[in-house]
């Protein structure tokens, strides 16, 4: 039988460790790892994966994009899909900076409050993701519109929210998307806020986006997320480790409580790269993933 080999494409320098160390705990046996990938150069590697086995056996190749710059990966996940043709394919995952199984692991712990599930429940929820233009918030917030929740997409800056709620228009065409500079002291964040069943903290670390004064106005919020692991909390009063603690009415989840769960999606996605040949794996595919554990 064939090994499992694993080609891992980074757009940095150096390949991720922490990438490489996953896939060997998800089954991978070989790995090879390329640094410095672009949508210029990485066609011959594709084409070394595709063309070195023949049937069942090209099924034991895969492929994963990774890499810091997140515009950079998706430039060459789009590339390595548009390389493969006919039954010539292997399968692909998408992760960079581990944004797709973050977002996705924040949804699967929010959907054990909230009836994420059910469309016609869902779709009469409010979420409102801070930090929603950087790479893991735009994807929560896309895969809460895939939900059917109204989204709100809070930023420090306004434009950029918008361009924000666009690109994910791209993905969701029928998203309800509403974008919104992150002020405390601004009516309609605050409104937003306050109006909240789900709220989400998805900025750069070590950058506090709720102070304890602005989360006690998030009075309807069934759960809290911080994905923030570095001090200070992306909102104040969460710990990295909590995990549903309950405070008041709310659920609340830190970005560790939030790791166990991303960490099994990321497993999870890489083995089934192997089970099954010419999967292609973005965030929704990994909230499928995710649903199943």
């Amino acid at each position: 039988m064939a090994r499992r080999i694993l080609i891992q494409l980074d757009c940095d320098p150096q390949p991720s460790t922490f990438d490489a160390v996953v896939a060997v705990d998800a089954g991978a046996e070989v790995i090879l790892r390329h640094g410095g990938v672009t949508p210029d150069n990485v066609a011959p590697l594709v084409h070394g994966a595709m063309f070195t086995r023949g049937g069942a056996e090209l099924g034991a190749t895969a492929i994963f994009v990774g890499g810091s710059d997140v515009a950079a990966a998706e430039a060459v996940f789009t590339r390595v899909k548009a390389t493969f043709f006919g039954p010539l394919r292997v399968g692909v995952m998408l992760d960079p900076a581990g944004s797709n199984s973050t977002a996705a692991a924040a949804v699967v712990v929010a959907a054990r409050h909230l009836p994420l599930a059910d469309a016609s429940a869902a779709g009469g929820m409010q979420a409102l993701v801070l930090g929603g233009t950087g790479p893991v918030g735009q994807r929560v917030a896309r895969l809460l519109a895939r939900s059917g929740l109204a989204v709100g997409l809070a930023s420090r800056s306004h434009d950029r929210a918008v361009e924000a709620c666009d690109r994910i228009r791209g993905h969701v065409t029928d998203a309800r998307l509403e974008p919104f500079e992150m002020n405390p002291r601004s009516g309609p964040f605050s409104a937003a806020l306050e109006r909240a069943d789900l709220v989400v903290a998805a900025g750069a670390a070590g950058v506090m986006l709720l102070d304890g004064e602005a989360r006690s106005r998030a009075r309807t919020a069934r759960v809290l997320i911080d994905l923030n692991a570095v001090p200070p909390p992306g909102i104040e009063g969460i710990a990295a480790s909590d995990k549903g603690r309950v405070v008041g009415e709310a659920a609340v989840y830190g970005a560790i409580g939030v790791g166990g769960t991303k960490m099994r999606i990321h497993r999870a996605a890489v083995a089934s790269l192997f089970e099954q040949p010419a999967a292609v794996l973005d965030a929704e595919e990994m909230l499928a993933l995710g649903k199943r554990l």
